[in-house]
């Protein structure tokens, strides 16, 4: 008796199983033990079940369906004298001449409850291991996104001083008197939509976010994955109101490292 177990990645929990004859009684409550250890996932559970070869009890002949066939037979031969015989292998192969042991499925049942709890504490074991790698790789991508948040919030009152600066050196072209009043409303203006100070804030919010929720243990996988999509947004963001090569840079490489954190989640329970 054998179990194997295959799980992929999926929304919910979706349990299919495969099972002899002699268990599926008990399928229901199979699908209880594995609920108890897993909460999201697609699982595939087959029960491989080959029993035990006894000559004496597997190799009944029930003598009385023989005899019948042989009689019958005959009487088919008085009508139709061409018709062939059959041979000793046909007549096996008749259904209910060789009959079957009947077994007691129960402790069979037991066994193979057993069973699977062993194999679902081993599946969960190697879950288990495969999270803390990832919440490895999560923890680098989040000091790397908090790297470049720093680095853009550091570069940001230079580029604003130098977005004020090109907007001076147009109004100079012009060669004309600018209103004072005016050049600092739109030099305002030009602030608040280079100003990328919220979009940062977001981001330093949604890691510190990251982070506890790596430490729960609870299942998880949905709530990183919705953190992915705020992370994304906040790059997208970043990358419209740049105003200089590096803060695109930067911006793009945000991307790339929440795009590498949204596939590995996608294993993530």
């Amino acid at each position: 008796m054998t179990w194997e177990l295959r799980a992929v990645n999926h929304r919910y929990l979706d349990v299919q199983f495969r099972l002899p004859d002699e268990f599926r009684p008990v399928e229901q409550a199979f699908k209880q033990q594995v609920s108890a250890v897993l909460s999201r996932g697609k699982v595939e559970c087959a029960l491989h079940f080959r029993r035990a070869f006894d000559q004496q009890a597997e190799m009944k002949l029930n003598a009385d369906l023989v005899h019948l066939i042989g009689t019958r037979v005959t009487e088919i031969q008085n009508v139709v004298p061409n018709a062939s015989s059959p041979n000793a292998t046909d007549i096996l192969r008749w259904p209910g001449v060789i009959t079957e042991t009947e077994i007691d499925a129960e402790p069979l049942q037991h066994e193979a409850t057993t069973l699977l709890e062993k194999a679902l504490q081993s599946m969960a074991d190697m879950r288990r291991s495969e999270g803390e790698r990832i919440s490895e790789m999560l923890e680098t991508r989040c000091s790397d996104i908090s790297t470049l948040a720093a680095s853009v919030r550091e570069r940001l009152p230079a580029v604003l001083e130098g977005a004020h600066a090109k907007q001076r050196e147009r109004i100079e072209r012009l060669d004309v008197e600018a209103d004072p009043a005016r050049l600092e409303v739109e030099l305002a203006l030009i602030s608040q939509k280079l100003d990328v100070d919220e979009e940062l804030d977001r981001l330093a919010s949604h890691i510190t976010e990251i982070r506890q929720v790596l430490t729960s243990d609870e299942a998880v996988g949905r709530r990183l994955d919705f953190l992915m999509q705020e992370l994304n947004r906040e790059a997208n963001t970043l990358g419209s109101k740049s105003a200089d090569a590096q803060t695109t840079k930067a911006a793009v490489e945000l991307k790339v490292l929440i795009e590498q954190m949204r596939e590995q989640i996608q294993n993530v329970e």
